[in-house]
This record gives C-alpha cells, sequence and structure tokens, in this order.
C-alpha cells in the first residue's frame, strides 16, 4: 500500500513534471486566459501566435511569463494531492479484489478533482489577475475600444497591475500583492472566489481523465500485468489531457471570466456562475465558450504526459531511494 500511494513520491513525480510542464506551456496558458477574457467588439488578439506576437512586442519576451511565478510554487502540491488522492481512491475502491470498473474509476477521478480544488483555486485567482493585465492595458492602447483613464477596477493594487497611460508597459506587480489585498479586504474567501466554477472544471476533467488514461495505457500493455512502455505513458497522457480540457473549456471560460477582478468599462461583470453563462450565451453566443479551447488543449496535453513519464519512470521512488529508474519497461 505504501507504494501505492507514496505521498513523498507522488510530491516528487508530480512537482518536477508540473515544474517542467508550466515552464514549456505557459505562454500558451498566458494566451488563452487574454483570448477567453476578450469580449466582442473589444479583440485586442486575433489568436494565440496573434496574441504571443503582441505580448513579446508590448511586454517583452518576460511578458509571456507573467503569472508563472505562482503557478510554479503551487504546482507542485497541486498535482501532488490531485494524482496521490486518485491513487488513494482507486486503491480502496479496487481493495475488493475485483479491479475497477469504469464508474469505480470515474468515481475516483471525480474525488481526486474535488480534491485539488483547495490549492488549485487561489492559485488560477492570483495567476488569472497577472495574466490579464497586459491585455488590459493593450485594450487602452486600441483606438476605438476604450477611452484612456476610463478602465474600471474593483481593487487598488489591481489597479497598479498595469499603467493607464497610453503606450507604456504595464508595471509589474507581484502575487503576493495581489493575495495580501484580497485578504485584507475580502478574508479568505477573496482567494477563493470562483471556487464553485473550478469545482465544475476540474471535477469533470478529472471524471473523463483518469478514466480515459487508464483505459487508453492498457492498450500498449503486452500483457495485464506488464507495464505500457513510456512513449505509451506519454502519448496516452497527451490524449487523455487534451481530450479532458477541451471537453471542460466551456466551464473553463466561465470561471476564467468570474475570477478576472479587473475588467474594462465596456465589460460586463457576473453575480455567480448562471449569471456568467447566461450572459455569455445571450451577448456572444454559444461559440465563446469554445474561446481558447486549442490554447488549453496545448497547454494540458504536454503537461499530463510529462507527469505520467514522471511517473512511469520513477523519479520520486528513485530520489527516495526506493526503486532504480525505470527507462524501459520490464
Amino acid at each position: 500500500m505504501s507504494q501505492q500511494i507514496s505521498l513523498p513520491a507522488k510530491l516528487i513525480n508530480g512537482g518536477i513534471a508540473g515544474i517542467v510542464g508550466v515552464t514549456c506551456v505557459f505562454p500558451i496558458d498566458l494566451a488563452k486566459t487574454r483570448l477567453q477574457n476578450q469580449r466582442p467588439g473589444q479583440q485586442v488578439y486575433k489568436s494565440m501566435i496573434d496574441c504571443l506576437i503582441k505580448t513579446v512586442r508590448s511586454e517583452g519576451y518576460f511578458g509571456m511569463y507573467r503569472g508563472a511565478a505562482v503557478n510554479l510554487t503551487l504546482v507542485t502540491p497541486e498535482k501532488a494531492i490531485k494524482l496521490a488522492a486518485n491513487d488513494f481512491f482507486r486503491y480502496h475502491l479496487s481493495k475488493d479484489g475485483r479491479g475497477l470498473t469504469v464508474f469505480k474509476e470515474m468515481l475516483a477521478g471525480c474525488a481526486a478533482g474535488m480534491c485539488q480544488v483547495v490549492i488549485t483555486t487561489p492559485m488560477e485567482m492570483l495567476k488569472i489577475q497577472l495574466q490579464d493585465a497586459g491585455r488590459l492595458a493593450a485594450q487602452q492602447r486600441k483606438p476605438g475600444i476604450i477611452p484612456p483613464n476610463r478602465l474600471a477596477t474593483t481593487n487598488a493594487v489591481l489597479s497598479r497591475s498595469y499603467n493607464v497611460v497610453p503606450n507604456a508597459s504595464p508595471r509589474a506587480i507581484s502575487a503576493t500583492q495581489i493575495a495580501r489585498e484580497l485578504l485584507h479586504t475580502q478574508g479568505i474567501q477573496g482567494l477563493y472566489k470562483g471556487l464553485g466554477a473550478t469545482l465544475l472544471r476540474d471535477v469533470p476533467f478529472s471524471i473523463i481523465y483518469f478514466p480515459l488514461f487508464a483505459n487508453l495505457n492498457k492498450l500498449g500493455k503486452a500483457s495485464p500485468d506488464d507495464a505500457a512502455p513510456f512513449y505509451w505513458s506519454f502519448i496516452s497522457g497527451c490524449v487523455a489531457g487534451s481530450t479532458a480540457a477541451v471537453a471542460v473549456n466551456p466551464c473553463d471560460v466561465v470561471k476564467t471570466r468570474l475570477q478576472s477582478l479587473s475588467k474594462g468599462a465596456n465589460e460586463e461583470t457576473y453575480s455567480g456562475i448562471i449569471d456568467c453563462f447566461s450572459k455569455i450565451w445571450k451577448r456572444e453566443g454559444p461559440s465563446a465558450f469554445l474561446k481558447g479551447a486549442g490554447c488549453r488543449a496545448l497547454v494540458i496535453a504536454p503537461l499530463f504526459g510529462i507527469v505520467q513519464v514522471m511517473y512511469f519512470i520513477g523519479v520520486g521512488e528513485f530520489i527516495l531511494s526506493q526503486s532504480p529508474l525505470k527507462l524501459i519497461s520490464d
């Protein structure tokens, strides 16, 4: 049992995979957030590539990594909780010796998704403010969208995360400053704004991802007792991750909108999940719920592929001297 649910090993595996994955794909995640927050008639970016090019031009290369620090800090416990919780529940649901049905796999994934939001919600909350600041600044500089100095904000600290001076680059602000201000003005619930929407995204994601990965990975096994090759685990993780990501993208759009505290003068606010869903549907149409879906698939696919390779190789177990690295399947 300890081998199955060794938390230290999973912490290391999830942390290494998360840090490597986030470093590689974070610019795409930034583009996803900015594309999802655009409203009709106020588009600053035409596509993911256009967003990244404009970001580099106006904010520099490291502008693509705004908000990455908070992600890199919290991705280790987030991935460790998600993956360790899934293994924990899978272990206990298969105690009867009859293995796991698809329903039980989905149940384990559901429980894992509910556990991870403890870390995911504040992480996403802080990350989104930093990622979207550049879009708001660019929106002001674009003629015919929003007059200068009319950008509405809901928080004094957040208003300093960008300049209201046309043609100026956004001023830097740290996640720590935003967190302190939210805790001071709203208490702990300020960091957990959008918790319901995060659950609505992450629970279905885990319900889809974990059973799909497990069954895809089985296809690469020579026999039920063998392990799939590491490349097959990577492909399975990528396919399952991207499929689950696109499937729950409408929930991700709603979550992004709800967690964005700073809005342009002509951008509507939302009172909750239903209100947000309703306004997006009426004003932007159903296609708005697919905004950033391609970006999200490109972010999630390699991230979860890398995670599964880390688990296959057993980096955490090797560091803890529990077992040698498994570079090839037995």
